[in-house]
């Protein structure tokens, strides 16, 4: 997402607990600074993203497609995802058990249990139903990602880690930028010969062959768009900084003051398209993914090797296959 200002957000470690979303040997995503998307994983909103939200609740509402509702849950740092999209799952998935895993889970928890009413917090706490931390080991029936995938500079990683987390049969859903958001930014930067003012989002073809490589089956992927129209840059500027930050390597580093910030908008407005009737447009690409995770298979050979845990997955799959339903 855009930088609309210098970042001086200091450079923080992850929690243990966050230790779902760290390290990896994958090549990072040509262009994005490891160092501004650690930053960003852990910085503290006041409040959630209103377009994340949106886009939260918007999938929430697909959960009434499934013919079997998950027993369990995991939501994927619901601080960037939308603490009224978590409460939105949460409404449809009642009966689930809730699982959190966040790169500052301390916020995330307490963001989470203080939007929920004093009674249904005790009334979920008695039925076992409050949400809890996630541990590297923890297993749900679905992995709930939203507005995270396309803000991490090593994707497969984190698909490898929603795969891990679910149970043979659970899916995913999950939904990240399109490669035609913040068009007509990218326009303008262009235009003024500046460096990109983010990084290349992903197309929904090429998440849906990296989910198949970290071994997810059936995925099913389509997109939307969401076009927002300001009256002033200042407020586009505004809503910019609460979506994100500009995660591309050759970003601006220096500290940079107000004239100059003035002189941007000014800029900005100048160059910016606009509606008939003079509001500023921007454009967003909205993706929406769900694959399952299927029982593991043995690859045909000499000699084959198979993991314990594959083996019991394999085995509880067989048992329930010669189940009568």
């Amino acid at each position: 997402m855009p930088v609309t200002a210098p970042d001086l957000t200091p450079s923080a470690s992850l929690s243990p607990a966050s230790a779902i979303a760290t390290a990896s040997t994958e090549t990072p995503v040509p262009g994005m600074d490891p160092v501004a998307v650690a930053r960003w994983h852990t910085h503290r909103h006041r409040t959630s993203p209103w377009l994340h939200d949106e886009v939260g609740t918007r999938m929430a509402e697909r959960l009434h497609w499934i013919k079997t509702p998950p027993a369990s849950w995991l939501n994927w740092e619901p601080l960037h995802g939308g603490v009224k999209a978590h409460q939105a799952v949460a409404g449809v998935l009642e009966n689930s058990r809730i699982f959190v895993a966040s790169a500052i889970a301390s916020k995330a928890m307490s963001a989470i249990n203080s939007d929920n009413s004093v009674a249904a917090s005790l009334w979920a706490r008695v039925r076992g139903r409050a949400p809890v931390l996630a541990t590297p080991d923890t297993q749900v029936d679905m992995v709930w990602a939203n507005m995270c995938l396309h803000a991490t500079h090593q994707p497969q990683a984190m698909l490898q880690r929603w795969h891990r987390h679910l149970q043979v049969d659970g899916f995913v859903m999950f939904s990240c930028l399109g490669p035609d958001s913040l068009r007509e930014l990218r326009a303008v930067y262009h235009q003024l010969g500046w460096a990109p003012p983010c990084h290349s989002f992903t197309d929904m073809h090429d998440w849906g062959d990296m989910l198949v490589q970290q071994g997810f089956a059936a995925p099913v992927m389509d997109v939307e768009t969401i076009t927002l129209t300001y009256a002033s840059i200042e407020r586009l500027v505004q809503e910019l900084r609460s979506l994100g930050r500009n995660l591309h390597a050759s970003r601006a580093t220096t500290t940079r003051g107000r004239q100059w910030l003035a002189d941007w908008q000014r800029t900005l407005a100048k160059h910016w398209p606009r509606t008939p009737d003079g509001q500023l447009r921007l454009s967003f690409e909205v993706i929406h993914g769900h694959a399952f995770k299927p029982a593991p298979r043995v690859k045909v050979a000499a000699s084959s090797a198979v993991s314990l845990d594959d083996m019991r997955g394999m085995l509880g799959a067989s048992r329930s296959a010669r189940t009568p339903r």
